[in-house]
């Protein structure tokens, strides 16, 4: 198991490129399955999660071929269906959480898919319902080995378009279900369907394939099935909750930092959502600059002047995904912040790590926490901590760097699963900071 150590209190200066969006690749690499053609990927990050699904389509036997960093082609034609139902698909399955994407075009393309229940972050209850319902609806018929962990769904005579209302906009069980009715019978209309960046590019990566989806970017989609899919290329957008995690850094460092080729039209409430925090953040063409915060930043008000409340929301609002980012850049922040996390209840909980650091924080219930920020007029301690898992971790590892001191974060495999090469790319703008077994 490897240790980041940290030394804290530098000001880093430079450019810093985003990766490939971990959420999107995750989609993307599942949809090659939909056809026995060649698909071509570029922007594919170089991290753990992505990775191992490489490497389950590769047990699959998905023909893979790197052609260039970050590039590589994926040919599904002579695939291995026994191997789903195999002991070593349970075990490298149940590692991944994203693994359950590989159902729907499963489904769809052959009528049959099956997974081991999967891992991925304890950040509280994530169930899978959706999927599975959005599958029966399409008229598959489920099945579950509670000894082995193990779920199945079967449609020997093939899929049905349909209506459904699914009960909550989950982005996994949108793109699950939309690569399923992409090859169903007849047309099928998801209402209440994820509509982040990431399910338009896979909407538009299998209408490249020549599948028929109507109504990208909203929450009414229209899928017109159809019997065969060819081969594209498509180009993975930058990853936003990166993008927004440097926003962060950069203001706790007191830094001045570029961050390249961000693709604004993609990111939402983001800007503004740190911009109430305080932090100056200016469009340079398609880059973010974050000028250096000398005298640091300075909590919005609401009109009426009550306390400032940031939560998360289903695209279009706020991802989720950042918020322990806005909390721990709320320490520093002048004026005090309540987060919200309303999506899942157990993300909050790494928050003791960042009191132990002298953070000013009242965590109020599971869900929400009130952080009254420093205004840099005392610094975190350096600690010993863990990284409980993905965006927590790099809230920590945020938090060392603003430090004063020299801190260690274990566990750092879990940020590896998000985060490719960080301690290099972080030297590369002057930080301090180790990679250790």
């Amino acid at each position: 198991m490897s240790v980041f150590q940290i030394e804290g209190g530098h000001k880093l200066k430079g450019e810093i490129i985003p990766q490939g969006a971990k959420n999107e690749a995750l989609q993307i690499l599942c949809a090659v399955l939909m056809t026995p053609d060649k698909v071509t990927i570029s922007n594919i990050p170089d991290i753990r999660d992505v990775n191992k699904l490489i490497e389950i389509l590769g047990n699959l036997g998905v023909k893979i071929q790197k052609l260039s960093k970050g590039k590589f082609s994926f040919k599904s034609d002579a695939l291995n269906l026994d191997y789903l139902e195999s002991e070593q698909f349970k075990k490298e399955g149940s590692a991944l959480r994203g693994s359950i994407m590989i159902v729907g075009p499963l489904l769809g393309r052959f009528g049959k898919g099956y997974i081991p229940k999967p891992g991925g972050d304890k950040i509280g209850r994530r169930r899978l319902d959706t999927h599975f319902e959005g599958f029966i609806n399409l008229g598959a018929e489920f099945r579950y080995n509670k000894e082995e962990r193990f779920y199945g769904v079967e449609a020997p005579e093939g899929l049905k378009g349909t209506y459904m209302l699914l009960d909550e906009a989950s982005v996994t069980g949108t793109a699950n279900i939309i690569m399923a009715a992409a090859r169903a019978e007849g047309k099928t209309t998801i209402y209440n369907a994820a509509c982040e960046p990431y399910i338009q590019q896979l909407c538009k990566m299998l209408n490249a394939m020549g599948a028929k989806i109507e109504g990208i970017g909203s929450n009414l989609l229209t899928i017109e099935g159809v019997s065969e899919l060819h081969g594209c290329e498509h180009t993975v957008l930058p990853d936003m909750i990166e993008i927004g995690s440097w926003i962060g850094l950069a203001a706790m460092t007191k830094s001045e930092l570029t961050i390249k080729n961000v693709s604004w039209d993609n990111l939402g409430l983001i800007p503004d959502t740190f911009r109430k925090l305080g932090i100056t953040i200016e469009r340079v063409n398609d880059d973010i600059f974050i000028p250096e915060h000398k005298d640091g930043y300075k909590v919005e008000s609401f009109i009426d002047g009550s306390l400032m409340a940031i939560s998360d929301a289903p695209w279009p609002g706020f991802t989720p995904d950042l918020l322990s980012i806005i909390l721990v850049v709320a320490t520093q922040a002048q004026g005090e912040v309540m987060v919200h996390q309303k999506m899942f209840e157990s993300r909050l909980f790494f928050v003791d790590k960042l009191i132990d650091m002298g953070a000013k924080i009242i965590l109020c219930d599971p869900h929400r926490a009130t952080i009254i920020g420093h205004g840099f007029k005392s610094q975190l301690k350096a600690t010993t901590m863990t990284s409980p898992d993905i965006r927590a971790g790099i809230s920590l590892l945020i938090a060392a760097l603003s430090a004063k001191g020299t801190s260690t974060i274990h566990n750092i495999e879990q940020i590896d699963r998000g985060y490719e090469n960080i301690d290099e790319r972080l030297r590369a703008v002057g930080a301090k900071i180790i990679r250790m077994d």
